[in-house]
């Protein structure tokens, strides 16, 4: 009741072909690029909200500006934390992966 001796087995036994490698690889860099573009796109929305915000305020009357108030300044620089450069840092790495997968994609070729 051994395990079986891998050197018994056939050179494709246990290992998945170049085309299932090929395959793989393709649907990992394809979910990569659609996980960048969604980020990015996210991104955008927010940049554009607070455009539209600043815009809204600016465009205030100074009576009513003195009421509404404004965010803080270090309010606006945590949102842009969260909302842009952390999602922005997650994209170069999902690229870098991106780029690792299309350089083994070509080396397996």
């Amino acid at each position: 009741m051994g395990y079986p001796d891998v050197r018994e087995a056939g050179p494709n036994t246990g290992s998945k072909s170049k085309a299932d490698i090929y395959s793989f690889l393709e649907s990992y860099i394809a979910k990569k690029e659609q996980e960048i573009a969604e980020i990015e796109q996210i991104v955008k929305r927010y940049e554009k909200r607070r455009m539209m915000e600043d815009q809204a305020y600016q465009s205030m009357s100074s009576l009513r500006r003195m009421i509404a108030g404004k965010k803080p300044d270090h309010h606006l620089a945590l949102e842009y934390i969260h909302y842009v450069k952390k999602p922005m840092e997650k994209v170069r790495m999902l690229k870098l992966e991106v780029e690792k997968a299309r350089e083994s994609l070509l080396h397996d070729s």
